[in-house]
Formats: structure tokens, sequence, C-alpha cells
């Protein structure tokens, strides 16, 4: 009687599978599918978070082999780098110097060191066309060096080519002078540690 009972129990199990396969086939094959729309829909899907500081830091190595130890110290430790000028932008700016300050995504930001006076804002980019994931951004600091090596290999060009607006369009000109003023500091600390340190050095 038990056996019989057992038999039957598994016979209908089978049975009910069979039915029910078709159906459990078709809701397998939505669920496969709505995933890989929503895959599509959102490219971070299998994102490695890790993967972006990687990224960054690869950068950071890249930029700092390629610039003076002054312009990389000072990116390092107040977040953007002065490139100085070389075209004369106007007659009653000839022999004044001029400078830019080089944010990650930003404009790049004219102003004249002696006043602190703001010139221009010039908006470029330089999309990372690689990446599978996420933004086409370009790490921080590989943005930084794209128009660090535009600023210095061929300032006409990028002036020229870039967007250019009025201050305050996309950079806080307020942010801005803060950073001028902190520029001043950090590059009189410096001046400060280094006569503090010149007695100690050898003589050649």
């Amino acid at each position: 009687m038990g056996l019989a009972l057992g038999t039957a129990g598994i016979v209908l199990v089978v049975l009910l599978w069979e039915l029910a396969r078709p159906h459990c086939k078709r809701v397998f094959a939505r669920g496969l599918e709505l995933w890989r729309a929503r895959s599509r829909a959102n490219p971070l899907a299998g994102y490695d978070p890790g993967r972006e500081r990687r990224a960054e830091q690869r950068a950071r190595e890249l930029l700092r082999s390629c610039v003076s130890e002054a312009d990389w110290a000072m990116y390092r430790d107040l977040g953007f780098m002065r490139v100085w000028g070389t075209l004369r932008a106007s007659a009653e700016r000839e022999g004044i110097p001029y400078a830019y300050l080089i944010y990650p995504h930003k404009p790049i930001i004219a102003y004249v060191p002696a006043t602190s006076e703001l010139l221009n804002e010039y908006c470029v980019a330089f999309p990372d066309h690689s990446k599978p994931y996420g933004s086409t951004r370009l790490p921080d600091s590989d943005d930084v060096l794209a128009k660090w090596m535009a600023l210095t290999g061929d300032e006409r060009r990028l002036v020229g080519e870039a967007n250019m607006h009025l201050p305050g369009r996309q950079v806080d000109p307020e942010r801005v002078r803060r950073d001028l003023v902190r520029l001043r500091r950090w590059e009189l600390e410096r001046d400060n540690v280094r006569a503090a340190l010149a007695p100690l050095r050898p003589s050649t």
C-alpha cells in the first residue's frame, strides 16, 4: 500500500512538472529579457567601483611624471594647477603677466595674478571613449593633464577653439578668488621652507 502511494506521488509530481514546465520556461525567459533590458538601460550594471579609483591612481601617477615637481605639488595640495599664459590677449594688457587655473572637469579660468582679476572661462572637454561602463569623462587627473598639455603645447589653438565665457558662467568667482588666496599662501609657505632648508643643503 505504501509503495503504491509513493509511486503514485512520484507520477503525480512528474505530471505536474510536465504541465508547469512550459510556463516556467516562459517566466525564466521573460526574467532574463528584463534583466538584459535593465543592463542596457543602466550601464553601471556589473560596474566595479574600484575601477574608477584605480584609473584615478594611474592618472595621478602619469600626471606626476609629466609636470614639474612644483606643479604636481600644487595639484596634490590644492586640487588645481596654474599655467602661465604666453599670448598677448589685447593691446591694453600687453606686458601684463596672466595665467590660467586648471580644475578637473571645470572650465579653465584666465586671470591676472598681480590683481586677481578674473578674465574669462574657457570651456573644453576631453571625453574618454574607451570606457565600457559609466561616464565617458576622463579621470580627474587625466582631465587636468589633457588641459595642461593643450595649454603648454598650443595655447593659441585652445583659446581659439574653446567656448569662451565671462567669469561666473560655470565656476563661482568667489571660489576662484579663495583659491587664489590659498595659492598665494601655499607659495609663501613653500618659499619659507626652501629658505629655511637652504643653509642645510651641501654646497656644490
